[in-house]
C-alpha cells in the first residue's frame, strides 16, 4: 500500500519530457514539477517545492491502492498500473513529440488512463500554479471538455474526456470510472496567453492523443537504435542516455544540468541551487559519453551552441547560459516558497555564472579534439575561437578560480583546473600540428611545459606520492579522479594509482565518495557524489582493478530509483537521494563507467550482476 504523505521521497518519480521541457511524476500519479515551455522557464506545476502553492496535476485512485511502474521500453514513455479493490488501470505519461506548426501547443504533456480489469474510479486534478506557485491563474471554459488557464505571460490549454470542471478555486476536478477497455485522456499543453484570448486552438481528439503516443514511441526507439552497445549492459548505459538526451534542448543543442531547482544537498539546508541551465563542463561530459556509444550529433550542436552564445570570441565565454543562450541568469530567492521538505531557500537562477572556473577551456578544446578525431577539421571561423580558447587558457592558467564544484567562498588554486588549462593547450597544439593550422606553437608548448611542471611540483603531494586538491594544500578531491582521462597522468601511474588509494581513504563513506570534506563556507553535510562514485569504478577498470570496480559499480548503482534514474548525491545515514534529479552529471559518469567495464570485460565473465540496482 502506497503511504499518501507530502513530499515523497525524490527517488519516488519519474521524468517525462521531450527535449524542450519536462516533468516529474510521483508514483502515486501527481505532476509534481512541470516548466513550461522551456527547462528554465517558471514551474506551472511545482508542488515538490510547496506542498500547499505549488499547484499538481493529478489522476489516483478514489480507494486504497498500489501500484507498479514502468518505461514503456526504450524510451521516456511513463506506464504506471494502479489496482484497487474493484479493478486495474493504467496511466500513461509522456511529452507528445514536438510538431512545429502554428497551431500546435509550445509544450504538450499527455495523460492518457486505460481500463485493464474490472473498473477503478480515479480523481483527476489539474491544479496550475504559474510564476513558482504565487500567482492562481484565471479558469475559463472555451469550448467543450476544454479549459483556457492564463496568468502573466503563462497559458495552458487544458482539454480531457474526464468532464473536468472548475471549482471555483482556480483548478479543474473530476471523478472518472473507467472500466476495462475503455480509455479517458489528458491534454496539457503551453500557449502563450495572448493565443488563449482569441480564436480557440484547434482541440485535440482521443485519436491525436493516441496517434502521439505512438508518434512518441517511435521517435524514441529510432534514437535508441544509435547506441552501439550490446549485451547484458545496453539495457542500463540506454536509459541513462536517452536520460541525457530529454535533457538537451533541442532548438538550440544546449544540455541542462537538472531539470529542478533546489532539491537540497542536505537536508533542511542551504546548498540548494538552480539546475536548470547549461553548463559547459556538465554539457561537453554529456555529449563525450554519449558519443562513447556512438551518438554524436547532440556534440556537434552544442559546439554551435557555445560558438554562438559566446559570440565566437573567448572573451565573451561563461561557464552556463540559460537555454535559449542568453547570458544572465541572476539568483533570486522565492520568499514565498517553503522548500521540499522544508529546505530554504528556493532559489531561481544562479550567481555561479558569474564565476571564474577555467577548466572550461580545457573542456571545449577536449570536445574539438573528439570531434577531430572523428574525421571532422575545424573549419576557419571554429579554428579561430578555439586559438582564443588556447591564448586565454595559457594566459589565465597562474588565476585562482572557483574550481568544477562552483565553491562560494574565495578563489584558490584547484588542480583539476589548472590540468583542464594544460588540456586545452595540448590539444591545441596538436589539432594545429595536424591540420598545419596557424598557431604560435613555440610559446604555446613552453606554457603547456610549464603548467605540467607547476602542477607536478605545487599540486603533488611528495610525503603521499599523490596529487592534491590545490597547490601547496593537502586535501583530497574526486575531482582528481579525472587527471587520467584527460591524458595527464596515465591511469596505472604509480602516482595515479596512490591518488586513488589516498581518495578512498579520504572521501569514501559506505561504499560511496565524497567529492571532498575541506568547509566550504556553507551549512550542512552534504550527501556522497554519485558521479566521483562512477569516476572511482572508471578508474579502477582501466588500472586493471576488475572485481574491485565491479564492486564500486554495484554500490553506485544501487542507489538509482526502479526505474534507472539517478539523483545527484545520496546521503548514506537516511538512504535516500538528495539534490536535484535526475542528474546528467551522475547518468554521464554511469555511462562512462560502463563503458569502461564493458572494455575491460573478458568473455568468460558474466556481467550481469552490475545492472542490479538493489544489490551492495
Amino acid at each position: 500500500m502506497i503511504e499518501q504523505l507530502p513530499y515523497p521521497s525524490i527517488a519516488d518519480y519519474a521524468l517525462i519530457g521531450d527535449c524542450h521541457s519536462s516533468a516529474l511524476v510521483s508514483r502515486e500519479g501527481s505532476v509534481d514539477w512541470c516548466c513550461m515551455p522551456r527547462f528554465d522557464s517558471d514551474s506551472c506545476f511545482g508542488r515538490i517545492l510547496d506542498w500547499e502553492r505549488g499547484g499538481y496535476c493529478s489522476i489516483m485512485p478514489t480507494q486504497s491502492f498500489e501500484s507498479q511502474r514502468r518505461y514503456v521500453g526504450e524510451s521516456l514513455v511513463l506506464e504506471t498500473k494502479v489496482s484497487t479493490s474493484t479493478g486495474v488501470a493504467l496511466i500513461v505519461d509522456f511529452y507528445a513529440h514536438r510538431t512545429v506548426v502554428a497551431s500546435a501547443p509550445n509544450s504538450q504533456m499527455i495523460r492518457l488512463i486505460e481500463g485493464v480489469q474490472g473498473h477503478v474510479d480515479l480523481l483527476v486534478e489539474v491544479v496550475p500554479r504559474f510564476d513558482f506557485g504565487e500567482l492562481r491563474p484565471w479558469i475559463r471554459s472555451i469550448a467543450e471538455h476544454t479549459h483556457a488557464a492564463i496568468g502573466s505571460n503563462d497559458g495552458l490549454l487544458v482539454w480531457s474526456d474526464t468532464c473536468l470542471r472548475p471549482t471555483g478555486k482556480h483548478e479543474l476536478k473530476s471523478v472518472v470510472r473507467v472500466r476495462a477497455g475503455e480509455r479517458k485522456h489528458l491534454s496539457v499543453g503551453f500557449f502563450p496567453p495572448e493565443k488563449l484570448d482569441g480564436e480557440v486552438p484547434r482541440i485535440p481528439t482521443p485519436e491525436e492523443c493516441i496517434g502521439k503516443l505512438n508518434k512518441t514511441l517511435r521517435w524514441w526507439r529510432k534514437w535508441a537504435k544509435c547506441i552501439q552497445l550490446k549485451g547484458e549492459l545496453r539495457e542500463s548505459a540506454v536509459r541513462s542516455a536517452i536520460v541525457l538526451k530529454a535533457l538537451t534542448y533541442s532548438p538550440t543543442g544546449a544540455i541542462v544540468a537538472a531539470p529542478t531547482t533546489s532539491l537540497p544537498e542536505a537536508a533542511g539546508a542551504v546548498r540548494n541551487w538552480d539546475y536548470r541551465f547549461s553548463w559547459i563542463r556538465d554539457s561537453v561530459f554529456t555529449v563525450s559519453s554519449l558519443g562513447s556509444l556512438g551518438v554524436t550529433k547532440e556534440a556537434e550542436r552544442f559546439r554551435h551552441f557555445v560558438e554562438r552564445s559566446a559570440a565566437g570570441s573567448a572573451d565573451h565565454l561563461q561557464i552556463m547560459y540559460r537555454v535559449d543562450g542568453s547570458r544572465r541568469l541572476p539568483e533570486h530567492e522565492l520568499t514565498h516558497l517553503d522548500g521540499y521538505r522544508g529546505a530554504r531557500p528556493v532559489r531561481m537562477g544562479n550567481e555561479a555564472s558569474s564565476q571564474v572556473q577555467l577548466d572550461i577551456y580545457g573542456e571545449l578544446l577536449e570536445l574539438a579534439w573528439r570531434w577531430y578525431e572523428r574525421r571532422r577539421a575545424p573549419t576557419v571561423d571554429y579554428w579561430r575561437f578555439l586559438h582564443g580558447l588556447v591564448d586565454a587558457a595559457s594566459r589565465r592558467w597562474s588565476e585562482p578560480d572557483h574550481g568544477i564544484w562552483e565553491v562560494r567562498g574565495e578563489p584558490q588554486h584547484f588542480v583539476h583546473s589548472k590540468v583542464m588549462c594544460w588540456v586545452a593547450v595540448d590539444r591545441g597544439i596538436r589539432l594545429a600540428e595536424a591540420e598545419h593550422l596557424k598557431a604560435p606553437l613555440a610559446r604555446w608548448r613552453r606554457e603547456r611545459d610549464n603548467i605540467r611542471r607547476t602542477v607536478e611540483t605545487r599540486g603533488y603531494d611528495v610525503r603521499r606520492g599523490t596529487f592534491v586538491r590545490a597547490f601547496d594544500d593537502t586535501e583530497m578531491d574526486a575531482a582528481l579522479l579525472l587527471l587520467p582521462a584527460v591524458g595527464f597522468v596515465d591511469y596505472r601511474d604509480d602516482r595515479m594509482v596512490r591518488t586513488v588509494a589516498e581518495v578512498r581513504r579520504c572521501l569514501e563513506e559506505n561504499g560511496l565518495v565524497a567529492r571532498y570534506r575541506t568547509r566550504d563556507g556553507l551549512s550542512g553535510r552534504e550527501g556522497t557524489f554519485l558521479a566521483c562514485t562512477f569516476w572511482l569504478a572508471e578508474c579502477l577498470a582501466h588500472q586493471g582493478e576488475r572485481a574491485e570496480a565491479e564492486t564500486v559499480f554495484r554500490r553506485a548503482a544501487s542507489t538509482a530509483n526502479d526505474l534507472g534514474l539517478f539523483a545527484e548525491e545520496y546521503d548514506v545515514d537516511s538512504g535516500e537521494m538528495s539534490g536535484n534529479f535526475p542528474q546528467g552529471l551522475t547518468h554521464m559518469a554511469h555511462i562512462e563507467a560502463l563503458v569502461a567495464l564493458a572494455s575491460s570485460q573478458r568473455r568468460s565473465e558474466p556481467v550481469g550482476a552490475l545492472t542490479s540496482r538493489n544489490s551492495t
